[in-house]
């Protein structure tokens, strides 16, 4: 419970769900794998600690990003019969190591028949049900975002606008709600973008720490508007990983990336980071229950440490704040739930009181307003991992498809399921992912597939519409089946140039 004394300061924890590169034509099946590892690891652990904090009478416990992509996904009945098949199938592969390997076999067992029971008793309505019992028990605050996760400095305001109003409207279809704050697509920023925020009802966004040149001690309006700005806190966040170190490395944490190959299972623990896979000393469950009870204590520590030096410093209790991709708890980091209910439980017991971005702005930790620079929290904190020279071919294929759909959707009174479908490969086109994967060179072939498969759609549909011939566009969408009406409410004539 929050302690009954004044606490030293007040710490935010966001979390961001976003696989959304996952969606392909049909039933996302390039990725599945990722996606359902993902669900069963991460998704599913973590709002189960949400829910079991919830019931002990918790409120305000964290703020969640779901990419709209990801919210479709997590709902579509494809998904849900697809993670449920792979949640048995880990049963069965644990079943198959058991001569081989028992103890692992053992803690898979184990681990994969809690996974099922949690399935099938919350999720097999999809993630909109549980994500709506939360947010109103204010468990959590729901953050929304563009539909498509777009860099939004590179798009025209009025694409810019239309993105986010899709993935709004979507939060709001979902859950009932629509939200009032929003995780900007890699915490993208360019100046005048919170005028558009604030015409669509956001009020508070985030943006990476440098932004704010590392004064992160308070929320700030921007420009002369009343949206505010929290800036992730990158002493505290970088504690838990950083491009270089962080917790999950530690040694005695299950290994990531090291495959019993005959069941897919993870036998080692990290041991050591240049010892080769074949070195690692098996996983030993022990050993990483006291690495989380000691680094969850060294992350209330800093925490601490870092609010007390924020009080000394604006006079008055101030604020922290840590903000990460979801998939890093149970996913990428075996261990990351049961350190995240270990650093939830005792942040308050050690005077700092947990609350959401929301729940912040209302406690009044607002500072003076602030003109924000052109910032991201990509690499160097600028634009160039979405608009550098490895990538200029994308930045003009966006360049086209912005065009494109600009100069096809506009006008009309009824609604036109082929401006719908044009406007949808366009969002698409759009995302964010294409070139940081290209970028980073991780499956770089693939994104500049995906990219351009989509913005030639769109450049087709447009040609066609432009030609007047409509009938041939409903044949060429009617080819597609459907494969990417990810937003059944996605309206194109919203896409109202100023």
């Amino acid at each position: 419970m929050q302690p009954m004394t004044e606490p030293v300061g007040t710490f935010c924890l966001v979390l961001h769900s976003h696989l959304p590169w996952l969606a392909h034509h049909g039933r996302w099946p390039v990725g599945e794998e990722w996606l359902y590892q993902a669900w069963a690891h991460a998704y599913l652990p973590v709002l189960d600690l949400v829910r079991r904090l919830t019931a002990e009478g918790r409120t305000e416990l964290l703020t969640l990003g779901v990419t709209p992509v990801l919210a479709a996904q997590l709902d579509d009945p494809h998904c849900l019969r697809g993670v449920h098949g792979w949640l048995g199938g880990w049963l069965l592969r644990a079943h198959g190591a058991a001569a081989r390997l028992p103890e692992l076999a053992a803690r898979e067992h184990r681990a994969a028949a809690a996974a099922l029971e949690v399935f099938e008793r919350d999720w097999r309505h999809g993630a909109s049900p549980l994500l709506r019992t939360l947010s109103d028990a204010d468990a959590i605050e729901v953050l929304g975002g563009p539909a498509t996760h777009p860099f939004g400095p590179l798009l025209q305001p009025d694409v810019r606008a239309f993105a986010l109003e899709t993935g709004l409207t979507d939060t709001a279809v979902r859950l009932g709600v629509r939200p009032e704050g929003i995780w900007a697509p890699e915490c993208g920023y360019a100046p005048g973008m919170e005028e558009g925020y604030a015409a669509a009802g956001v009020r508070r966004f985030l943006v990476d720490g440098p932004a704010l040149r590392g004064d992160t001690g308070l929320a700030r309006p921007v420009g002369g508007t009343d949206v505010l700005a929290f800036g992730r806190d990158l002493e505290v966040t970088y504690r838990v990983w950083s491009p270089r170190s962080g917790y999950p490395g530690g040694r005695d944490y299950r290994d990531f990336h090291t495959f019993d190959h005959a069941s897919g299972l993870k036998p080692a623990r990290v041991t050591g980071k240049r010892v080769p896979p074949e070195a690692k000393r098996p996983y030993d469950p022990g050993r990483a229950a006291a690495a989380v009870a000691r680094d969850a204590a060294d992350f209330v520590r800093v925490v601490r440490e870092r609010l007390t030096a924020v009080a000394a410093r604006i006079g008055r209790p101030g604020l922290a704040v840590a903000a990460f991709d979801t998939e890093l708890f149970g996913h990428w980091w075996h261990e990351g739930p049961a350190w995240l209910e270990a650093v939830l439980r005792a942040l308050p017991e050690a005077g700092v009181r947990v609350t959401t971005l929301r729940g912040a702005a209302r406690a009044g930790l607002v500072g003076e307003p602030v003109a924000l620079p052109p910032s991201s929290w990509g690499s160097g904190k600028d634009w160039r991992v979405w608009a550098g020279p490895q990538v200029a071919d994308l930045v003009a294929l966006q360049e086209r498809v912005q065009k494109a759909l600009l100069g096809a959707v506009v006008g009309g009174i009824a609604r036109d399921p082929i401006r719908d479908a044009l406007a949808t490969e366009a969002l698409l086109a759009l995302s964010s992912d294409w070139a940081f994967m290209v970028t980073k060179d991780s499956a770089a072939g693939y994104a500049r597939e995906r990219a351009t498969g989509h913005a030639a759609r769109v450049e087709e549909l447009a040609a066609l519409l432009g030609a007047g011939r409509r009938r041939a566009a409903e044949r060429r969408v009617a080819s597609w089946g459907g494969d990417d009406a990810v937003f059944g409410h996605l309206d194109a004539r919203l896409l109202r140039p100023r």
